[in-house]
């Protein structure tokens, strides 16, 4: 996914950007980069984070930038911020999301325009270069920013870092969050709203969807005002976000404790020794189960962090599946001839989850029930990358489908969507045989939405439901 940071100040914010981007570590796993302006012009330092963290690979670079404003990136795909030289002057630019035409918007630009574009190593042409070329093309970077967010068919939100200030924009249905904060001498922008709390600074305002804004010294403008219809990705709570941020008003843990009630509700009584959480997402929603059911919470493995940061680091899922299994330190004792309640924040691939239980299965368990904190993914994001793959034949369900009837197109998929169908209940039978759970119970569509709390019409279900 990624995330942005940036800072408008009356003094030198590279500290600030520098703790501000590095809050957002979470959210990325390929490169980190800031970018900040000062008398000499813009500074900038990008590294590669994927087997470090981003703190390491920036503490030298902070002492020598300097700057009163600056942006910060966490980045999936692309070396950002970017440094381009325009007709609008010279400017730093980075952006989280996807654009989902890419291929068609580069050939367009080709063939009707003299632009041309850098191609990195792996064949690819840099998104937040394609985007500043967009931006180019019109008269200021408002109405560029507007323009490049009307021809991008997927979810960007824009950093653009100029000589006097920020332009932040959240992209065109807010699928992704951008918040500002306030203190007495400075406004930051963040795609995080904890990232900011430890540095003294105060909640503003959330941006809209679509809203352009200018921060400077002097304040915050809104360029163009927020469009009426917005779609948030609702893997923010579930799975993305980090438990102190919060997003369009509701905290990422409180709606995980809503989400694992709804859960236990649903489940009635069901005889188990304890509830438990895949570290770190699927934590919230067990205890929010527990809570309300007559079962202990507990914790019958431990996650090895100091060397093992992340799971989802290497880019190849045979390494990401080992890494996973070398983090996961069982607590014997807790899991010895145990019946054991899982929760996880969801199945995408199932490859993860499958070893986890084996693991628990090979600890002495004796049971091992599964609850995903949302329904079945059965089509491949088109805005943030969550399935982190292009083909939908990647998600276990697909592969499940396909089993089933011989086919797993689109359509065939949109038959496993209804939870009340005899399909919907072959294919999780089905998943549960193929991932040996004791038994497997999806979070409801209408539950999960409940959980989070705000209007039903202003959330992206696209993975489950396949309708935009």
């Amino acid at each position: 996914m990624g995330g942005l940071f940036g800072v408008v100040s009356k003094n030198d914010c590279v500290t600030d950007v520098f703790f501000g981007t590095d809050y957002h570590s979470h959210l990325g796993t390929k490169r980190g980069g800031m970018a900040t302006y000062c008398e000499r012009g813009f500074m900038r330092s990008i590294h590669n984070i994927e087997n470090s963290l981003f703190r390491t690979k920036f503490e030298r670079d902070v002492v020598e930038m300097e700057g009163k404003y600056g942006i910060g990136c966490i980045s999936d795909n692309e070396p950002q911020p970017l440094l381009i030289r325009s007709v609008h002057g010279s400017y730093a630019i980075a952006t989280v999301g996807r654009v989902d035409n890419m291929d068609e918007l580069v050939n367009w630009m080709l063939y009707s325009s003299s632009v041309h574009f850098q191609e990195m190593s792996s064949d690819r042409i840099n998104q937040t270069e394609l985007i500043a070329t967009l931006i180019n093309m019109k008269n200021n970077f408002a109405d560029g920013i507007r323009y490049a967010q009307k021809k991008i068919k997927g979810s960007i939100s824009i950093l653009l870092l100029t000589e006097d200030g920020i332009y932040a924009a959240r992209d065109a249905f807010g699928r992704t969050p951008l918040m500002i904060a306030k203190r007495k001498d400075a406004f930051c922008v963040a795609s995080e709203s904890f990232s900011y709390l430890n540095l003294g600074y105060e909640d503003y305002k959330e941006l809209g969807a679509g809203e352009i804004v200018y921060i400077s010294e002097k304040g915050v403008k809104t360029i163009y005002e927020p469009n009426k219809n917005m779609k948030i990705c609702a893997f923010l709570w579930t799975y993305f976000g980090y438990p102190t941020s919060s997003y369009e008003g509701v905290n990422v843990e409180q709606m995980r404790y809503n989400c694992g009630k709804k859960l236990a509700e649903s489940d009635g009584d069901i005889d188990v020794d304890i509830i438990a959480g895949v570290p770190d997402s699927g934590m919230g929603h067990a205890i929010g189960y527990s809570n309300v059911s007559s079962t202990p919470f507990a914790r019958p493995f431990i996650k090895y962090t100091p060397t093992w940061p992340r799971s989802f680091t290497p880019s190849d899922q045979k390494t990401r599946n080992l890494i996973a299994k070398m983090k996961l330190i069982p607590i014997l004792n807790l899991i010895k001839d145990k019946k054991i309640l899982l929760i996880d924040d969801s199945i995408v691939r199932g490859t993860q989850l499958r070893e986890t239980v084996d693991f628990l299965y090979k600890s002495g368990a004796k049971e091992v029930h599964v609850r995903p904190a949302c329904p079945p993914i059965l089509y491949g994001c088109k805005y943030l990358n969550f399935s982190r793959s292009n083909n939908a034949m990647d998600l276990i369900t697909r592969k499940i489908i396909k089993s089933i009837e011989g086919d797993a197109s689109d359509m065939t998929a949109q038959k496993y969507t209804d939870e009340s169908s005899g399909e919907y209940a072959e294919m999780v039978e089905k998943l549960r045989e193929e991932q040996n759970f004791t038994t497997l119970r999806f979070q409801k569509l209408d539950d999960m939405l409940d959980a989070i709390g705000i209007g039903r019409d202003k959330i992206c279900t696209y993975c489950w439901t396949g309708k935009e």
